[in-house]
């Protein structure tokens, strides 16, 4: 058995697998605002088109919240792969810990699930 004192927060590292964007949302956003600018020039040089430039205005209104509704999913993502990562060191350190013989090695998902709130509230479960 190994001897070891674990604290309430342990920590392990888990080395970060995200992909990089492939969109830089901020060059996007630039973009956009030129290319609404360039539209709103030749919505006034070119006014027999407008509703030509009134469609093109409307696409180009929708890209700062499709930018948002990236942001928000990328973040989203991220904190669940960090979910997915803390689970499964977690999970491995109930298998090592059983290996090695403590004397409770589902200590270490109950401790993880606690400080996630999900740990179930029936003090007879098997956890």
């Amino acid at each position: 058995m190994r001897d070891r004192l674990r604290t309430p927060e342990e920590v392990i590292t888990t080395t970060d697998s995200t992909p990089p964007p492939i969109v830089d949302l901020q060059e996007a956003a630039t973009r956009n605002r030129t290319a609404r600018r360039v539209v709103a020039g030749f919505s006034a040089s070119a006014p027999t088109l407008t509703e030509i430039w009134q469609q093109l205005q409307a696409a180009l209104a929708d890209t700062p919240a499709l930018s948002a509704e990236i942001t928000r999913l990328r973040a989203e993502l991220a904190g669940t792969r960090l979910d997915r990562a803390n689970l499964l060191a977690a999970a491995r350190a109930v298998i090592t810990a059983h290996l090695d013989g403590e004397p409770d090695p589902l200590s270490y998902l109950r401790d993880e699930l606690q400080a996630r709130g999900q740990l179930p509230a029936d003090p007879g479960s098997l956890l």
